[in-house]
């Protein structure tokens, strides 16, 4: 493609039939990057009204996936929208450096196992280690965001790393923490011992797995109660060497039976005997009691390692709680307080440990037990548990194991599974905020808005406090400095301030370059205070973006409180409970006020199996192939325009992506192709070359005060669709704006160029042309603003041609489509009662369609009537105005209009979909057909007007029964009907011999045009098609149809002309020696072969004497390296006398030195036809010799080049002759 820039409208007049997407967005690309497009558009917009971004920040640590184009995809379109209305929007990228992603990747790059491995290469290495892979990814990140049409400044981003962003991040902390949101505790919390640290809730809920666990039932033995043993059921046997007591439901029924193997009593919930026991045979029951009763009763601990510190606080007793249920184990649930959240809070409440207690938990980062558990010191916890169990079992006291299946927490990083443990971390309080969160949340819109009102809203109820510190390295530091005692706490929420109290001004915030700083004590002869270890969780620095981006409050202070909240956000479902939360918390935190205003939530990408997308299993295609085979615009659309942005689920199909560009793409290049090869038939044929076509608006205005209904129709189309895209996107409805984006592109394509493509083409008159060209050119002029924001690509290059035809001064900013405002709807031009009746018309063409599709008869074939039956006269009226169309379309001669069903004797009768409801209704299904069958018609009417069917109680809907139309004798002819429940159409298909002829001319008209495009001709190229039947022998019934078509096409050759556009005569081999044959071809006309020639219309420069060409065939070579190609004069050029044959074969000897070599001469004429040289006369002159050892000249034909003109160059003399000035081709004679 040409720089846009320097087109010219001689370089785009002559419109290519087939594009390569792809290559195309590539020159786009290449323009906007040499042109800097992008930069120029926000230049353009500046001081403009602002529209404000929140850009989340992915890991540059992997590539980007289909969740990240498609949440990608979904800012473009909406920041590029809010461009065309008028805003200035920055489009800053954003990336986020910290946190486990980096952390997790350099361990296993270093088999770093825990912190002692960290502490022998110290922090200031494994930092460095971490700086280093930050931004690994992030040139393809930024190759792949823009290849993808996506529109945002890479140059001017932001990284969690830079110094600036985490000063603003202490300042955030220190308000939180000066407003007492700040507190240090301890909290059972989801952890990776892979990662050696916690997680928070909404980290922990992101990778849940099904997953096989042991589980153990495990006997109690009480202390007052003798022979007793309370049955507790867990499936993280690990956790029993902690067990500080057990917990009952207080409403629940419990029993005391007798095991009948052991002689043991056991309690255990009522509900769950048939979990313990196999039958009722192997137990005796003793007594029944609710769960309050058991309440306090104490029992020997399983295990003895914490026995003494349970002993002094009455610990390893029955306590009771509601939050034990009879849906699994023994209705008796074991608490290890620090090894589960429920476990915590009822310990808590019942005294066995408080806030400030020494943690029981003899587990270590790396989740090994501790020494403090001697019997299992060292192992990995999930690997005790089998060491565990057979200490249970050598002891007496494990009843049961088993295996269950269930759904279990797995780390989103290292997809290893988390253990719930309890951590020293610190909080921000959350739990007191709800309501605010709330009433924030209440200021936002969303889309779809089910996902804020369910899903969001449901975790804000049930908020807990936030554990924002991580004990990691690589991270923005919490900027407390604490005295070795605890009792002076600073907290630093500035650069500045850092250096005023210690002394160090320092330029990096990094764990290497502050822990060493120490502020000297308030209290005399104190020690100094240094820094707490831990750094800030990464969704803290996330969450903090808005104000971290900017600086805030050091610099930007006035553009951003201008500027807050943003206009827009938007990432995938999965933040509902991450970034969007985080986002909300702070924002709520610092000033009480939501972070953003509007927010797209999308739906997750899945692969074409609905399982997740897995590198491993590699079950999806690479995003950048799909891209590279089928273009970005191709993949923004079929993402945009499916469930995702619904916020449900997508299984994707590449071949979603291919129908794109087949349904969508190229019916509206074709349409765009057609208007510029019409402009320039009209200023070849109309304008007769002394003038050129612009689009003037007022013209176009003024003629349509007398348009025809199908251009007041388009122009209507479009403005509805401006005013209904105007009202969605204001919304934010992506999901409703494509499918009447699309919708728009297949009326344009499939409806209005089809019934106007006579007008267009000038056949009408070039007043009735003019008016068409400019609508036309209107239409696809304002779609391609429409559709700028979801294809950029495709838009920019039919926009730099259509822009040509602007009048001169005419518009301004003509570099780029995405330089250009949105049009505003015109609704005086909206015209509700056209686009009814149009709608109308189109339902008649398309049930007219399915019946001739029912009968196998292509459209080609004329039909003599077609019945339209309505009850309401206004709806025939409408039909009637557009009746041309339907006639045209369907090619029928006549159209009927009837308000009386029953005057054509039309009755219904229904037919039930047997897949689909025999699958529903199984047993019920064969009565429910026999009464869907027996429904008579006026029963069926009823059931059709009310939108579904009852039959026998069951509802039944419309799709799952199909409605057949039959017609009595009593109408006559051979009619098919059909209905869409609106009109009911009836054609009659009774065939006849002129409209089988008119048939069998557009069959040869189509042949034509096949070939035409396939010669990649225009139609303004003047050319003549020559026709020969000759070629056609054999049976009488292959005769016949010869005959009839030889008569159709002397006949109908004045319509195949005008349709062809090109003169359509029998074939004359003399006349159509004197042309350049353009292609040739033989084709099959309803089992006739007919060969078609294509010839230019200007004559060529010939010999004056007869002659023709010669060719070798590939076993004969020639002498002396000459070539094997030649020409050879037939005629003398004195006497005009043919030569001999013998004389034939001494010049060919002598051209190509043949010298004692025996070889057959094979004559090939235009037609490709092969026949043995017999003799010479002026029949032969313009053929082609091959020349072959043996008979493949009948193989080598077809693919033989047969010219109209010598294979050597020549030169005519005055006196009548003519002389080779080569021969043989190639080999000057001069």
């Amino acid at each position: 493609m040409s720089n846009p820039a320097k087109l010219k409208r001689s370089d785009v007049c002559r419109v290519p039939e087939n594009i390569n997407f792809p290559a195309e967005e590539e020159n786009v690309l290449r323009q906007w990057r040499d042109a800097k497009i992008f930069e120029k558009c926000s230049q353009l917009s500046k001081g403009k009204p602002k529209y404000t971004f929140y850009d989340g920040p992915p890991f540059a640590t992997g590539l980007p996936h289909y969740g990240h184009i498609l949440a990608g995809t979904i800012k473009d379109i909406v920041t590029r929208y809010a461009y065309q209305q008028g805003y200035h929007v920055d489009r800053r990228f954003g990336w986020d450096c910290h946190g486990l992603p980096v952390e997790f990747e350099i361990d296993k790059m270093l088999n770093i196992k825990g912190p002692e491995d960290v502490a022998k290469m110290g922090i200031t290495a494994y930092n460095a280690e971490c700086r280093k892979i930050v931004m690994r990814y992030a040139d393809e990140w930024e190759t792949i965001v823009t290849r993808c049409g996506r529109w945002i400044d890479f140059k001017n981003d932001y990284k969690t790393l830079y110094p600036w962003y985490m000063e603003s991040i202490w300042w955030i902390f220190k308000q939180l923490f000066d407003k007492g949101l700040v507190y240090q505790g301890v909290k059972v919390m989801p952890y990776s011992t892979a990662c050696t640290t916690s997680l928070s809730n909404f980290e922990a809920n992101q990778n849940y797995k099904e997953v096989v666990d042991p589980c153990v039932v495990v006997a109690l033995e009480a202390v007052t109660l003798p022979n007793t043993y309370f049955l507790v059921w867990t499936t993280t046997p690990w956790t029993l060497p902690s067990n500080f007591a057990c917990c009952v439901n207080p409403k629940m029924i419990y029993v005391k039976v007798r095991d009948v193997k052991s002689d043991r009593l056991f309690v255990l919930a009522e509900s769950r005997l048939s979990y313990v026991f196999k039958t009722e045979a192997e137990y005796e029951l003793k007594e029944k009691f609710v769960g309050q009763s058991l309440k306090d009763l104490h029992y020997k601990p399983p295990f003895p390692y914490f026995a003494k510190r349970g002993a002094e606080v009455k610990a390893h007793r029955v306590l009771v709680d509601e939050y034990v249920t009879e849906d699994s184990g023994t209705g008796i649930v074991h608490n290890a307080p620090y090894f589960g959240e429920d476990d915590y809070r009822v310990c808590l409440a019942a005294g066995l440990i408080t806030k400030s207690s020494d943690v029981i938990c003899p587990v270590d980062d790396s989740g090994r037990f501790t020494s403090e558990v001697t019997d299992f010191a060292g192992q990995y916890v999930k690997d005790a548990d089998k060491h565990i169990m057979a200490n249970l079992k050598a002891s007496g006291n494990l009843v049961s194991s088993g295996q269950v299946k269930h759904s279990y927490p797995f780390c989103w990083r290292s997809d290893t599974p988390l253990i719930y443990k309890a951590v020293p971390s610190w909080f921000v309080r959350v739990e007191h905020m709800s309501k605010n969160l709330l009433a924030c949340s209440s200021q936002t819109y969303w889309v779809p808005d089910f996902v804020k009102e369910k899903r969001f809203g449901n975790w804000l109820k049930e908020a807990r406090d936030w554990a924002i510190s991580r004990n990691r390295y690589w991270g923005t530091p919490i900027p407390i400095w604490r005295s070795p005692n605890g009792d002076e706490t600073i907290v630093i929420g500035s650069i500045k301030q850092l250096a005023e109290l210690s002394g160090v001004l320092v330029d990096d915030l990094h764990r290497e370059t502050i822990d060493d700083i120490e502020i000297p004590s308030a209290v005399p002869g104190n020690p100094p205070l240094r820094r707490i270890a831990p750094v800030f969780d990464c969704w803290f620095e996330s969450g903090s973006m808005p104000f971290a981006q900017q600086h805030f409050p050091f610099e930007n202070e006035r553009d951003f409180m201008n500027n807050f909240p943003a206009d827009f956000i938007a990432e995938g479902i999965d933040q509902t409970r991450g970034w969007f939360y985080t986002l909300l918390v702070i924002s709520t935190a610092l000033f009480n006020k939501a972070p953003f205003r509007n927010l797209i939530a999308s739906g997750l990408v899945l692969a074409a199996d609905g399982q997740k997308m897995s590198k491993r299993k590699k079950n999806y295609p690479d995003p950048m192939d799909v891209v590279h085979k089928y273009g970005a615009d191709a993949l923004r659309l079929y993402l945009i325009n499916s469930p995702v942005v619904r916020a449900e689920s997508l299984r994707f199909k590449e071949e979603g992506v291919r129908d794109i560009i087949k349904d969508v793409f190229l019916p509206w290049y074709n349409a765009y192709r057609f208007l510029l090869q019409n402009i320039v038939r009209y200023e070849k044929e109309d304008l007769q070359g002394k003038a050129q076509y612009s689009y003037d608006h007022v013209r176009h205005l003024q003629n349509m005060e007398h348009a025809s209904v199908i251009d007041v129709w388009i122009l209507s189309f479009k403005e509805s669709l401006l005013e209904f895209f105007a009202t969605e996107m204001k919304m934010y409805r992506l999901y409703t704006v494509v499918p009447r984006l699309t919708k728009f592109i297949d009326q344009l394509t499939n409806w209005y160029v089809r019934l106007n493509r006579r007008r267009i083409k000038g056949e009408l008159g070039a007043e009735q042309c003019i008016k068409s060209l400019d609508t036309l050119y209107d239409v696809l002029y304002t779609m391609v603003k429409m559709m700028a924001p979801f294809t950029p690509y495709l838009t920019e290059y039919i926009f730099q041609r259509l822009v040509l035809f602007q009048p001169p001064g005419g518009l301004e900013h003509t570099d780029s489509v995405h330089y250009q405002m949105m049009p505003v709807s015109q609704r005086k031009f909206i015209r509700s009662d056209i686009e009814r009746s149009v709608a109308l018309m189109q339902s008649v063409v398309e049930l007219g369609r399915v019946m001739r599709d029912r009968r196998t008869l292509p459209v080609k074939y004329p039909i003599s009537e077609i019945i339209v039956i309505h009850k309401d006269t206004q709806t025939l009226d409408e039909i009637k105005s557009l009746q041309d169309f339907i006639l045209s379309e369907l090619n029928v001669r006549k159209l009927t209009l009837s308000s009386d069903k029953e005057k054509y004797g039309v009755t219904l009768r229904a037919e039930p979909d047997h897949k689909s409801l025999g699958q529903r209704l199984k047993g019920n299904f064969k009565a429910v057909m026999a009464a869907i069958k027996a429904l008579k018609d006026d029963e069926i009417q009823q059931q059709v007007a009310q939108g579904y069917f009852s039959i026998l109680d069951q509802r039944i809907e419309l799709e799952e029964v199909r409605v057949i139309y039959c017609t009595s004798e009593k109408v006559g002819g051979n009619f098919e009907a059909h209905s869409d429940n609106e009109v009911l159409v009836l054609m009659d298909m009774t065939p006849n011999e002129e409209l089988l002829e008119e048939g069998l001319a557009r069959e040869a008209i189509n042949r034509v045009q096949k070939l035409k495009k396939k010669a990649q001709l225009i139609p303004t190229d003047p050319v003549i098609i020559y026709y020969d039947l000759s070629g056609n022998a054999g049976k009488k019934d292959a005769q016949a149809a010869q005959a009839q078509l030889q008569k159709v096409l002397v006949n109908y050759a004045p319509m195949i002309k005008g349709a062809v556009k090109s003169e359509f005569v029998p074939f004359d081999e003399k006349q159509a020696a004197s042309k350049r044959q353009i292609i040739s071809e033989l084709v099959d006309l309803k089992g006739v072969q007919l060969n078609l020639t294509i010839c230019s219309a200007e004559e060529l420069q010939l010999p004056s004497l007869a002659w023709l060409n010669v060719t070798l065939s590939g076993e004969l070579q020639p002498r002396f390296a000459k070539g094997n190609k030649a020409s050879i004069l037939l005629q003398h050029s004195a006497s005009k006398e043919y030569i001999t044959l013998d004389a034939l074969r001494r010049e060919l000897e002598v051209l190509f030195g043949l010298y004692g070599i025996s070889y057959n001469i094979y004559v090939v004429d235009q037609r490709k036809q092969v026949s043995e040289l017999q003799a010479i006369d002026k029949s032969l002159s313009g053929k082609l010799l091959i020349l072959t050892r043996g008979t493949d000249a009948l193989n080598q034909a077809p693919n033989s080049e047969v010219t109209s003109i010598p294979y050597s160059n020549f030169v005519n003399q005055p006196s009548g002759g003519t002389v080779f000035t080569e021969n043989p081709k190639g080999h000057s004679l001069l």
